[in-house]
């Protein structure tokens, strides 16, 4: 899996969680009568149609800041800013080899480690969530 596939699924939570729909209810009736009344007479009649499932979560749905706020040791990183403690906040290895491949998966050729590069990097990263269904701060994109 790439950086990026990483860092999303560990900050959106992947695709799977957020849209599993909930259980149903099951209907205890088959054709009128109830399944445990074995004295009432059929009705002919169906059983009333189950309601349609709750349309699942969808990912545009994910307060990017809020779910990362949450984690255990946000308060003690600068992942706002920074990428290297963002990818250590996810647990993602934040090394510069990593950083690397994660620039250049987002359009980057050139990444050197710099702190330029590293602001770049933090932002296309958040562009990225942003485009792929978090709400991310505009102050984390700009």
């Amino acid at each position: 899996m790439s950086i990026f596939g990483k860092l999303k699924d560990a900050i959106l939570g992947g695709e799977k969680e957020e849209t599993r729909p909930a259980p149903q209810a099951r209907n205890n009736t088959s054709f009128g009568k109830p399944l445990g009344d074995k004295g009432a007479a059929p009705t002919g009649k169906p059983a009333p149609a189950r309601p349609a499932p709750a349309p699942p979560a969808s990912i545009d749905s994910v307060d990017v800041e809020r779910r990362l706020d949450a984690r255990p040791g946000a308060d003690t990183l600068n992942w706002r800013t920074s990428i290297v403690d963002l990818m250590k906040l996810v647990g993602v290895d934040g090394s510069y080899d990593n950083r690397k491949e994660l620039a250049q998966e987002l359009g980057r050729s050139d990444y050197s480690g710099s702190a330029e590069d590293n602001i770049w990097l933090h932002k296309a990263t958040m562009r990225q969530i942003a485009q792929n269904g978090g709400r991310v701060p505009a102050s984390m994109t700009d």
